[in-house]
């Protein structure tokens, strides 16, 4: 008699994304499973607990993926191109949070949360049996289809421009390191370490930092654009995004300006945009940040009214998100979907 007890693995086990979703999945309907971490050699033999259990992180290697029934990859990209074909072959679900395999055929950008706001487009945003891996859609781009899709639920948007503040977590555990590092060099009169942002990003605001940066505003941005289209299908209004790179350590901030095309009460869009995943402050609430929003499951969002000409028709959204944590949640409820495509016996 065939275990129904699932294996599951996580690629880049000990990475800022690879932790949050161990802590994630420990706490998700997953987690009865058993649990494989594996990482590069740096991070062989290190203890991480999953749930009450404490598991050791092992070598990466074909004969790892054997018996598994989801693989998530939260490694760098080189590491899920040079795997993910081993996963594939031993037979489990691949779920891939580095975006190396967006381009690949049959590799969908998911986000199972936003089927219930777009009911009649919900075939665009799940996998179907030709899905060979997912990519979850970036959680930027996942929050701002969920709010878009809101909106539009109240009444029609004519045009959203957003601009969200990364942070340091974005790039992984080496740009918080560096950002810590440049901070206490900085008021010690140091030289700054450069090796990641490739310029100095403590105590300061910057969509650029230069080409030789490894944490490039822009390139988020345009995973952020392409994943938002794929997730509007055509059907949420076009979204003209900013991104800049803040000088703090996790969460992220977006501000969001929304011009509707007939004038509404602002009581309106707080109570449509409020629901499932997403808190609603009133105008009396303390101004959402990213101080305190750390393991925080839903978005927190803040809705100002536009003085002036505008008033009724613009308004502008102060939101705050735990980044890792939204995109942790977002790729297991990709496997959730993904496993029930996958067969439960011989005959299915």
């Amino acid at each position: 008699m065939q275990s129904t007890t699932k294996k599951i693995a996580i690629v880049g086990a000990a990475t800022l994304l690879g932790k949050e979703l161990n802590e994630v999945l420990s706490a998700s309907i997953l987690a009865a499973a058993e649990f494989i971490l594996m990482d590069d050699e740096d991070a062989l033999g290190k203890l991480e607990s999953t749930g009450e259990a404490v598991t050791f992180v092992q070598r990466i290697a074909p004969e790892s993926f054997r018996g598994c029934d989801i693989v998530f990859f939260a490694a760098q990209p080189e590491v899920t191109e040079k795997h993910w074909q081993a996963a594939r072959q031993a037979g489990a679900t691949v779920v891939d949070l580095s975006g190396a395999l967006e381009a690949k055929p049959g590799v969908r950008v998911l986000a199972p949360w936003l089927v219930a706001e777009r009911t009649a487009a919900a075939q665009t945003l799940l996998p179907d049996l030709q899905t060979v891996a997912a990519v979850p859609a970036h959680a930027a781009a996942m929050l701002l289809a969920l709010l878009a899709a809101r909106l539009q639920s109240v009444a029609p948007v004519h045009a959203l421009w957003a601009t969200l503040m990364l942070s340091a977590s974005e790039h992984g555990n080496a740009a918080i390191l560096e950002l810590h590092r440049q901070t206490v060099n900085l008021l010690s009169f140091q030289p700054l370490p450069q090796e990641i942002f490739g310029a100095q990003a403590a105590f300061n605001l910057a969509v650029s930092f230069g080409e030789e940066s490894k944490a490039q505003p822009a390139r988020a941005a345009e995973t952020i654009e392409r994943h938002y289209a794929t997730l509007a299908g055509g059907k949420l209004p076009e979204l003209a995004l900013q991104v800049a790179q803040s000088p703090v350590f996790h969460g992220s901030v977006l501000s969001l300006a929304v011009e509707m095309e007939s004038a509404l009460p602002l009581e309106a869009l707080q109570h449509g945009l409020a629901g499932e995943h997403v808190d609603v402050l009133t105008e009396l609430a303390e101004t959402p940040g990213n101080v305190g929003i750390t393991g925080n499951e839903s978005v927190t969002v803040l809705v100002r009214p536009a003085a002036g000409a505008g008033a009724g028709t613009r308004f502008w959204l102060w939101i705050a998100v735990d980044n890792l944590r939204l995109a942790a949640l977002n790729a297991v409820a990709c496997a959730v979907e993904m496993s029930r495509l996958r067969p439960l016996g011989k005959v299915q």
